[in-house]
């Protein structure tokens, strides 16, 4: 079970913030975040900024080597929420959450690929590959921009990073 901190921060609306679109949001609270996390010997695994039951959320998750406490995420958050009020990226009220990636962690990253390999993952591509876009199987190594799969009847897949929409470990428990 991932460790989180839920939090909320209302922002009033300015009539001359700019409304950005959701990847623009994630991008500019991305630039703000990881130089905050770099401080604290942690990074930055993932952000969703998303409309969930009525109300936006943006979501981090954050990772060091030994792992995210309920404390590091209560730091984070705070201190990332006065830098997000300061700077009003997000002219609309909204809840910010901060949380290890828990077991079933995305990956995001091309050393995330090498950081899992001998994992159990799963992986949706933007495009068909062999007819198929989801790929359940495990993570035999990362090399050049490609992943390498095989899967439970030992079909190896290769597939390239920048075709990978969605990616995840499997969690097996």
């Amino acid at each position: 079970m991932p460790a989180f901190l839920f939090g909320e921060i209302a922002a009033e609306v300015v009539a001359v913030t700019p409304i950005l679109k959701g990847g623009e949001v994630i991008a500019e609270v991305k630039g703000l975040a990881e130089p905050i996390l770099a401080q604290k010997g942690m990074e930055l695994v993932d952000i969703e900024y998303r409309l969930e039951h009525g109300r936006w959320v943006l979501r981090f998750f954050i990772d060091k080597p030994e792992g995210i406490t309920v404390d590091d995420c209560g730091d984070v958050s705070t201190e990332l929420g006065a830098i997000l009020e300061v700077k009003d990226i997000i002219p609309h009220s909204y809840n910010l959450e901060v949380s290890s990636p828990g077991l079933d962690r995305a990956l995001t990253r091309e050393k995330d690929f090498i950081n899992y390999k001998g994992r159990k993952v799963k992986i949706k591509t933007k495009q068909p590959i062999s007819g198929r876009r989801n790929f359940s199987a495990i993570l035999d190594d990362f090399k050049e921009g490609m992943v390498f799969l095989i899967d439970s009847e030992g079909k190896k897949w290769e597939i390239p990073f920048e075709e990978i929409e969605k990616a995840r470990l499997a969690y097996s428990g």
